[in-house]
């Protein structure tokens, strides 16, 4: 009879552990996350809705660390424009500010995130930023008023940027409680602050929803480093000019 009773105290303990190690992937999976942005212009829906970004922040328990940069992206300054015209870092990443145009440059960040001004600096020339804060930095040329992107540092390594048709992947997300963020720089910020709420995600979980912006022209009524109206260019001076 013991004999019979501890082969079954075995058995047992083997069920169990088996178990345990069945249910432990199980519970470790990692959902791979697909949303889709509709951006639309008076009503009408535009073609190119790239560059929305989602991203999702851990709630309670043990916070997320953000991805290691090992690469640090250009924001180039190059035909009176900034390419690319978006840029995600993680919190405490650098950013490299390059002038490929024949004159001068004055790239500056005053309103949300990182705040700096790297004054006039020339072709040919480079800067460098690093964002130390969580936040979205909107980025202007205090010369030209067309010029605008936008850097992104996120403390999450859950996120992801929509492409030309709208479709965003996040990969990897563990379960649990996360606030899910939306940015767009053409978006109005009534549509940003309703899609920004707290989801669960499961293993099962495989959408985050189509989501539906309106464009504003909130950043093209921008002012100067100054809070200033725009000068209009001067060709006498050679900080506009074109040699």
């Amino acid at each position: 009879m013991r004999r019979v009773h501890n082969a079954v105290l075995a058995s047992l303990a083997l069920a169990c552990s088996l178990s345990l190690c069945l249910s432990a992937p199980l519970s470790a999976q990692q959902a791979n996350l697909k949303a889709r942005i509709e951006l639309l212009h008076d009503g009408h829906r535009v073609k190119n809705a790239s560059n929305a970004v989602i991203w999702l922040t851990p709630l309670g328990g043990t916070p997320a660390e953000p991805p290691v940069q090992t690469t640090i992206p250009k924001l180039e300054q190059r035909d009176k424009s900034f390419h690319p015209a978006l840029v995600v870092v993680p919190v405490s990443g650098k950013v490299e500010f390059p002038n490929h145009d024949p004159f001068f440059h004055n790239v500056f960040s005053l309103y949300e995130g990182k705040r700096f001004d790297l004054g006039l600096y020339e072709s040919g020339t480079t800067r460098f930023v690093q964002f130390d804060r969580p936040g979205i930095s909107y980025i202007f040329c205090n010369i030209h008023a067309q010029m605008s992107a936008v850097v992104i540092a996120l403390s999450t390594p859950y996120f992801g940027v929509s492409g030309a048709n709208g479709e965003i992947t996040l990969p990897n997300v563990p379960p649990g409680r996360y606030q899910m963020q939306v940015f767009h720089a053409s978006a109005q910020p009534e549509d940003l602050q309703a899609y920004s709420h707290e989801v669960t995600i499961t293993a099962e979980t495989s959408s985050l929803g189509d989501l539906r912006l309106h464009e504003t022209d909130v950043i093209a009524s921008h002012k100067n480093k100054y809070g200033r109206d725009y000068d209009p260019p001067s060709p006498d001076s050679p900080v506009y000019a074109r040699p």
